[in-house]
């Protein structure tokens, strides 16, 4: 059976709008492009399937083709139903990789995509959110008969990889490529900050100066969000949780204070928690009208859409990716890709370069856990730092430059404690 027949996609004829966008960003991920030049003398996946869930665009589809190039049999689907390219995905099947994806699928149909996905009983996997791991730890146990272990994408699955590993109830070994250092420090920084940016800007059309941004949680993600804003002239408050995450923010020079007097006075917020209800009824009760919520977490409960319809007497989308809610007082308040990750959902993710990082982890975790796996036990993996810096000096390389490197005298000094 081909990948074309095999694959559920929307329409084949949108493939060659999907080949340019892959071309443009495999022109732009040079370090990718040296693993894939690997992966193609070694075939370190030679015989084995791989099952993707990411979120289904330009980028996520060029790292699809590198691991088929280290010869693996390649099915992947999105991660988010508002994020996956249509004419990407079907760029893909005639590339020879099984795609279960569209865009904006119902909630079943989603699910089912996700299952379809897993048909393969893949070897390995890469996760975001925890999607594959959840459905093959329960109802679906039986296509987990095969599977090495895998990769996680990001924070949120990589709590619920914990919460399994605690609870004796992890199947396999996954490596946490969200917390490798060219994760948090340059996707999760630079790339959030700069596309949620991107997102909330083109799907707005509104200017950003002279406004106030309220940025909800202070993680890596919550940093770049707030430096982004401070760039494009906004005033700039931070909610947190976190005592020292709140002075850090005091310290980077943005207001801090608790998310019920943060409400009042914001015009944007965007929400990097990757917990549930932290924008929520008694917070709308005095946001100002024309207020804008996004959030730039993971999943669509950072911002609860419930309580808010609640309060409101109308609904309606005003602009694409923009639902429009008048509260029963007469103010409105608008929120953006309902609720989902604004970047992806509402934009076309983080910038190429940083994601050249971030899929080159992705793609030696995977050649890591299936060289390993069978020492690894049954636990959430770090990323070997040697595995971590590499990526940095290819990433240096193509840039043109590089770092010095330690003489043996320097080595012996800082290895010893009796010569200082």
């Amino acid at each position: 059976m081909t990948t074309a027949t095999n694959s559920i996609v929307t329409d084949m004829a949108l493939a060659p709008d999907g080949h340019l966008k892959i071309d443009w960003v495999q022109a732009h991920m040079p370090v990718l492009n040296r693993i894939r030049e690997q992966f193609e003398k070694e075939q370190p996946f030679k015989g084995l399937k791989v099952t993707i869930s990411l979120h289904l665009e330009a980028k996520t589809a060029y790292l699809a083709k590198v691991v088929k190039a280290g010869g693996a049999e390649v099915t992947i689907t999105g991660s988010n139903p508002l994020s996956t390219q249509d004419d990407v995905c079907a760029a893909l099947v005639e590339d020879g990789i099984t795609v279960f994806a569209k865009y904006n699928p119902s909630p079943e149909e989603y699910k089912e995509l996700l299952i379809k996905s897993l048909e393969s009983k893949p070897d390995l996997i890469i996760d975001d959110g925890g999607d594959l791991v959840s459905l093959l730890h329960s109802e679906r146990k039986d296509l987990a008969v095969n599977v090495r272990g895998g990769a996680e994408e990001t924070t949120t699955g990589i709590l619920r990889l914990k919460a399994m590993e605690k609870d004796g109830k992890l199947g396999f070994p996954m490596v946490a490529v969200n917390d490798a250092y060219c994760k948090y420090l340059f996707d999760n920084r630079y790339g959030t900050g700069q596309s949620v940016w991107d997102g909330i800007n083109r799907t707005t059309n509104l200017v950003v100066a002279g406004k106030t941004v309220v940025v909800v949680g202070y993680g890596w993600c919550g940093k770049g969000v707030a430096m982004r804003a401070k760039g494009l002239g906004a005033n700039v408050i931070v909610t947190e949780i976190d005592a020292i995450k709140g002075v850090e923010a005091y310290m980077d020079g943005f207001a801090v204070m608790p998310m019920i007097e943060a409400a009042k006075l914001g015009d944007f917020f965007v929400t990097v928690t990757g917990n549930r209800d932290v924008i929520r009824g008694e917070h709308y009760k005095v946001m100002k009208d024309g207020a804008i919520l996004s959030n730039a977490g993971h999943f669509d409960v950072e911002v609860n859409k419930p309580e808010l319809e609640a309060l409101s007497s109308s609904k309606r989308t005003v602009r694409r990716n923009i639902e429009e809610y008048q509260l029963t007082d007469g103010r409105k308040v608008y929120i953006l890709a309902e609720g989902r990750l604004v970047n992806l959902a509402a934009g076309d993710g983080h910038p190429a370069e940083i994601m050249d990082m971030t899929f080159a982890l992705q793609a030696m975790s995977l050649k890591y856990v299936n060289d390993s796996y069978q020492s690894l036990g049954n636990t959430v993996v770090n990323v070997p730092y040697v595995l971590d810096e590499q990526v940095a000096r290819f990433k240096l390389e193509s840039l043109g430059t590089s770092v010095d490197a330690l003489s043996d005298e320097q080595k012996a000094y800082l290895d010893s404690w009796d010569e200082h």
